[in-house]
């Protein structure tokens, strides 16, 4: 049954293009009977405005006959030692932007979301950020060394590491720059790029309230200092009270060793933080009683507001969701109909507790079915039945977790930020069904 949205009265969904005058639309409403002047994201990568659709099917290879697969041997085990996806995926892969950096060194890849099922993200498709290129470390000769407000500085080798009792868990690690390219308006023409900064993984490692129980943390620490190996020493201050409570030291993902680009041999894992914390290449930590302010929490992963002032230390990722079919990538191709709304829901505060749907722009809302399991800090499958009528349509979707915390619409996020941001940007995103099926991401004013 569906409810309606206290918070602002029926309107019909419109969207503007940057720079788009009023009489450029209205001309375009009619040529087009009102949907031409809906503002989808400019083509700015080549390639990506419009997903082409499948080939058809060649009918030799449909009942009743028999495909060649089926009389003909396939290769044999140890053909891929280490196995790899079927050929016929060989779109499902990581994307960068070449016009986001200066340099693939200091550059970030995009996680396919419109293409994964489920919450795990696999290993070789997990979005990667570096400041300063994707180290490569001997294991044997990598250290983690613990000093500073303790009793006992310490270094510890990978064998000593993984000799401390284990756990493993399941949460998301997010850039808090996912979404952040399209404050002030649609620029994005893929999921990819407007959510793919996060994926959800399993993690194995050492809790880091072990370690810090093993070096005595001495009165008075309040934070903690954890710098990387890789080139750019990135380095981030942590509270203490989350260093004790989920923080793990972790060497797995997935069930195996880490991925060089995820930190190998070993990173710091802080659910439900944003990710730059997350020190991947891990190679100390330092006690002391205040924060480092450093480069990359001062110039660089602070919230910029309207006055120009920053908020600093805005580490909680807060409820955010993302529709995944359809989408850009997966558009209708199957005509009206029913159809199952899929889509992914997470909180940095904890477990999603509802996820609400809308197909007329944010007027009413229905709750959507939470897929099993609901985890805490863990990307939350969501689905809902659909019928599409073949016309404009114009779908949102809105998550609440356990805390109660809702997530904004675009207006009120601007109304509190401004448009100066690029990090934290967790509002609602609109996708734009076009009567032939295709999706396009616009932004609802």
């Amino acid at each position: 049954m569906n409810d309606q949205d206290e918070t602002a009265p029926p309107r019909t969904p419109t969207a503007v293009r940057p720079g788009e005058s009023p009489s450029r639309r209205s001309f375009l409403r009619k040529v087009a009977g009102g949907t031409a002047g809906l503002a989808a994201a400019p083509a700015l990568l080549s390639g990506t405005s419009r997903p082409a659709l499948a080939g058809p099917a060649d009918p030799a290879n449909l009942p009743p006959n028999n495909p060649p697969w089926t009389t003909t041997a396939g290769y044999g085990v140890v053909e891929y030692p280490y196995g790899m996806p079927s050929p016929y995926e060989a779109n499902v892969v990581r994307r960068n932007v070449d016009w986001l950096t200066a340099d693939r060194i200091a550059s970030i890849s995009f996680t396919p979301l419109a293409d994964l099922s489920g919450i795990i993200t696999p290993n070789g498709v997990c979005f990667e950020r570096h400041h300063g290129g994707c180290a490569d470390i001997n294991p044997d000769e990598h250290r983690l060394m613990i000093h500073g407000m303790v009793d006992r500085p310490l270094i510890f080798t990978m064998d000593e590491l993984t000799r401390f009792p284990s756990v493993s868990r399941i949460h998301f690690l997010e850039c808090p720059a996912n979404g952040g390219m399209e404050w002030k308006g649609a620029q994005m023409t893929r999921l990819q790029y407007t959510h793919g900064m996060i994926h959800c993984c399993e993690w194995t490692g050492v809790p880091l309230s072990v370690l810090l129980d093993e070096c005595g943390v001495k009165p008075g620490a309040k934070w903690i200092l954890a710098e990387g190996a890789d080139a750019a020493g990135n380095h981030r201050s942590i509270p203490m009270d989350k260093a004790l409570d989920d923080a793990l030291v972790a060497w797995g993902q997935n069930g195996e060793r880490l991925r060089r680009e995820q930190g190998y041999p070993i990173r710091l894992f802080l659910p439900g933080y944003e990710g730059n914390m997350s020190v991947k290449w891990l190679r100390r930590l330092e006690v002391g009683d205040k924060p480092w302010h450093s480069r990359e929490e001062t110039s660089r992963y602070t919230d910029l507001m309207a006055d120009g002032k920053a908020r600093k230390f805005t580490f909680m990722q807060e409820a955010n969701s993302v529709i995944t079919f359809p989408c850009p990538e997966k558009p209708i191709r199957q005509g009206p109909g029913l159809y199952h709304v899929s889509g992914l829901a997470w909180s940095g505060r904890g477990k999603i507790r509802r996820v609400d749907f809308s197909a007329d722009g944010g007027n009413t809302w229905t709750p959507a079915r939470l897929n099993e399991p609901v985890l805490s800090k863990c990307l939350t499958r969501f689905e809902i039945p659909w019928t599409w009528d073949g016309k404009d349509a114009f779908l949102q979707c809105r998550a609440i977790d356990e805390t109660g915390y809702v997530q904004p619409s675009l207006p009120q996020l601007r109304a509190v930020r401004g448009t100066n941001s690029i990090y934290h940007k967790n509002s609602i995103y609109t996708w734009h069904v076009l009567p032939g099926g295709e999706v396009e991401n616009v932004q609802i004013s």
